[in-house]
């Protein structure tokens, strides 16, 4: 099954919104077939081992990271192909959530063959987070993105960009990004790092991230790169019903779409946000700070998943701290990976459950 869930990571950003999902074929202790979801529409993870096993799927195990679909949506059912390729015995990470989709293993079984479901399960559901989340909670799935120093710097001095990763990191960020429907950050992120906030890695996304900016008084400047490339690559800005209309008006000129939202302590709702881009097919989101950004989506419970890249450096009291010490609080989050990237250290939290 660790196998088979590698395999589904290779979907990484190529598949949403449809979940990653990777399979083996083993007969008499030797794997004879295997594959993955490599494109939403395109043929799943079942069908493309049980191809690559042939004959030798008769009597044989199948390993897949999720129930094996039971509904013809782009593609004919999966459960038909399991069934035609004679396999004696199927192995299942984790339940499907999606009432379209799901039926499998009742059919599976009504045929015959022996199911195992919730082989490493906590492996299967954590690769699809935003799959899981947006089918069981109807909501957009927020994940935190920080890059910060061994002392929990953001920057060397409040509002100065300060480059804290290596290129390896910077690189895995790129991918990062890919996998998402947005990318979000704060007013403050936007003037002091003028960020270009595309996927500019391996893979290329489907279709680019959603830009997204909380800037209260449509403060952007017409002139930063996000702006300028508005027109090739979408961006919107969320701001309240202080916003000057001048100020507006020239962003949607240049191609922005502009949201006034309601205010929350002087600033941007972000749950209001949240909702409102779900509400257009949003359904994974993530935030690459600033720091006040950060601290909003962790007090409030509005961040699901945490990446913090830790760079091996101090940055001083001067700095600007990522988060308050309080936030988040003591045993509210779960390692669930550890990455390696040049120097730097990536840590990806989940939020436990309630």
């Amino acid at each position: 099954m660790r196998r088979a869930l590698a395999l589904a990571e290779r979907g990484w950003a190529r598949t949403r919104p449809n979940p990653m999902v990777g399979a083996v074929v083993v007969h008499d202790d030797e794997v004879v077939g295997e594959g993955w979801h490599a494109e939403y529409g395109g043929p799943h993870a079942e069908v493309v081992a049980l191809e690559a096993a042939g004959e030798r799927a008769r009597g044989a195990t199948l390993y897949v990271t999720l129930e094996p679909c039971n509904h013809h949506g782009r593609t004919p059912p999966c459960t038909d192909a399991v069934l035609r390729s004679g396999v004696a015995r199927v192995v299942i990470a984790t339940l499907d959530p999606n009432p379209v989709a799901r039926g499998g293993i009742e059919r599976l079984r009504a045929a015959g063959i022996e199911v195992t479901a919730g082989v490493e399960e906590d492996a299967a559901r954590a690769l699809n987070a935003a799959f899981f989340h947006r089918h069981e909670q109807d909501s957009t799935f927020v994940a935190l993105k920080l890059a910060i120093s061994l002392d929990g710097r953001l920057s060397a001095r409040a509002g100065e960009r300060t480059a804290i990763t290596g290129p390896a990191a910077n690189d895995a960020v790129q991918s990062l990004r890919a996998g998402f429907d947005a990318i979000l950050i704060g007013a403050g992120t936007a003037r002091a790092d003028d960020p270009l906030l595309t996927a500019r890695g391996t893979p290329q996304p489907r279709t680019p991230p959603l830009r997204v900016v909380l800037d209260s008084a449509a403060s952007l400047d017409v002139s930063s790169r996000l702006v300028r490339t508005a027109r090739d690559v979408p961006a919107a800005v969320f701001c309240t019903d202080r916003a000057p209309g001048d100020a507006v008006a020239r962003l949607e000129a240049a191609g922005v779409r502009v949201q006034r939202v309601q205010e929350r302590n002087g600033r941007v709702d972000a749950a209001t946000v949240l909702k409102e881009l779900y509400a257009q097919g949003v359904g994974a989101v993530l935030c690459e700070g600033g720091g006040e950004v950060a601290a909003e989506l962790l007090s409030r419970g509005l961040a699901h998943r945490l990446h913090l890249f830790v760079a091996p450096r101090f940055l001083g009291a001067a700095g600007t701290p990522a988060f308050p010490l309080d936030v988040p609080p003591p045993g509210a989050w779960r390692l669930v990976r550890e990455r390696v990237h040049g120097s730097d250290v990536e840590l990806v939290y989940d939020r436990r459950k309630d």
